[in-house]
């Protein structure tokens, strides 16, 4: 490649890993609220946008197809596991089109503690997570969404977003 291709190149690789980079960070004034909802868990729990206030929620849109999902999941895990008692929600909203006992098996296969639920086109709508998977929005205890994040979520950007949000 000649080496003024080259450079066009990664002028342009740069500019769209910023712009990658710019739609995850974190916007700690959004002021949006969550989308009102209900959805019912594997386990039988209800749960409603109006139930996550006073918490700080994490809602991660997935599908057990998807291997960056699967990736992000034992990172939920550890992470809510260590703070589920400080006030800390994590809802697993899948989007598979599948029977509930078939994604019942895949959660307990996976040590998923975690609340997850099959969601359908109006949770989706509603949210409005774009066309890609994993999306996980964070949810203040006041029920403001601060953060929306496409792509993998770490367990270290959890426990920032967890740790400034849960002060407020």
């Amino acid at each position: 490649m000649p080496k003024s291709r080259l450079i066009v190149f990664l002028a342009g690789a740069a500019l769209l890993a910023g712009a990658a980079c710019a739609a995850g960070a974190p916007n700690a004034d959004s002021k949006t609220p969550v989308p009102s909802f209900t959805a019912t868990d594997l386990d039988g729990q209800e749960w409603m946008s109006a139930s996550l206030t006073g918490k700080v929620a994490v809602i991660n849109f997935w599908a057990t197809w998807c291997p960056p999902c699967r990736a992000e999941i034992p990172d939920f895990i550890a992470f809510y596991n260590e703070n589920k008692g400080q006030g800390l929600v994590i809802l697993g909203f899948s989007v598979d089109r599948m029977p509930p006992e078939t994604l019942r098996e895949f959660v307990r296969k996976n040590n998923m503690s975690y609340p997850v639920m099959l969601v359908g086109n109006e949770i989706i709508r509603a949210f409005d997570p774009g066309d890609y998977i994993p999306t996980t929005f964070i949810v203040d205890k006041k029920g403001f969404i601060r953060h929306k994040q496409v792509g993998v979520l770490d367990k270290a950007t959890l426990a920032d977003w967890f740790n400034r949000l849960s002060k407020e």
